[in-house]
């Protein structure tokens, strides 16, 4: 073999290696941490997680890695489809980490390695992640309702649940509702003993969590600022004009549910509403995301089919929207 031919087998081996082998190595990551965290939000172990214990985590991390895959293989595939390159999945794994609200992961991205031409081939990458990834958070919201544990599960948990006494002194962790998760709950939830589970205790029950996660992850990725899946869909629909100034609302909702956020943790107010987060969401969006969405080569209408897809994809992020996605109260553990 020649110097000419082991470099190219070198070049080879290193694409091989980013293309292949550090999306595998980041999903293996993914998958152990997801499970991890799973296991300590099912189990609720005391001390450390016992080896056994572990597998008690994979219904979570199996349902949070599908609904963060399928987004992910959504952009992916309407890439390939426009013949724009795009990278698999990163995963992002993120350890358990104790007294620290984890999921297990930070979710996943993939990144585009060549232009987007057309508003066509924008809404298309856009669109495809969220309405994916937010059918099968439906289908695991669904059966995670559907199939309920009954209240023994939650005293297994905490034996003192049904005492007057249960958390005081305490901080409690509260999911926030968002309009869909009330209707499905509504509609779906069924469990032996009639027992429905407050938003307090929802991260112990893995397809709830994992469900939630997904319609948070959903909204997020579809605010209508940046690059952000949002801020693809409405460039595409209305052009750079609409996408900005749409955008800087967004932003000045945001630093003001942020705001309210601050003032509820210190003041007693009639609203319930804000999340201290939106300010750190606010700012990550403003310096690394950006408020502006680049322009694209070629401006031409996207068509009433598009059109109407993406007025759905607006009706998922208001009904899959957390105005408080994390409630922390004193005096209930």
């Amino acid at each position: 073999m020649n110097e000419s031919e082991n470099s190219d087998t070198l070049t080879n081996n290193n694409d091989i290696f980013k293309v292949y082998i550090i999306p595998l190595i980041l999903f293996v990551a993914t998958l152990v941490t997801t499970t991890i965290a799973g296991a300590f939000w099912v189990v609720s172990p005391a001390g450390g997680l016992e080896l056994a214990q572990i597998a008690e985590g994979l219904p979570y991390s199996i349902s949070i890695l599908t609904i963060l895959g399928f987004h992910e293989f959504g952009h992916y595939f309407a890439s390939k489809y426009h013949d724009v390159k795009a990278t698999l999945p990163y995963f992002i794994p993120f350890p358990t980490i104790a007294g620290m609200l984890n999921f297990g992961t930070m979710g996943a991205v993939i990144k585009t390695k060549s232009p987007i031409y057309s508003r066509k081939a924008l809404f298309d990458i856009g669109i495809a992640g969220p309405i994916a990834g937010f059918v099968i958070s439906l289908i695991v919201l669904i059966y995670g309702f559907q199939n309920l544990p009954g209240k023994e599960f939650i005293l297994n948990l905490h034996p003192d649940y049904d005492l007057p006494s249960y958390g005081q002194g305490g901080l409690s962790l509260a999911f926030g509702d968002n309009l869909l998760f009330v209707f499905l709950r509504d509609i779906f939830a069924l469990s032996p003993d009639g027992f429905i589970p407050p938003m307090s205790e929802i991260y112990h029950y893995p397809y709830l969590c994992a469900g939630w996660f997904g319609l948070f992850v959903t909204a997020l990725n579809l605010l209508p600022v940046g690059q952000l899946d949002g801020g693809h869909i409405i460039y595409a629909m209305f052009g750079e004009k609409v996408q900005e100034k749409v955008a800087w609302i967004t932003m000045f909702f945001l630093l003001f549910a942020g705001g309210l956020g601050v003032v509820n943790q210190f003041y007693e107010t009639p609203f319930d509403f804000g999340w201290t987060g939106w300010f750190l969401w606010a700012v990550l969006l403003y310096f690394v995301i950006k408020v502006k969405h680049p322009p694209v080569y070629i401006n031409e209408p996207i068509g009433p089919v598009r059109m109407a897809v993406g007025y759905f994809g607006m009706l998922i992020f208001i009904t899959s929207f957390i105005p408080m996605p994390f409630i922390i109260d004193a005096g209930v553990l």
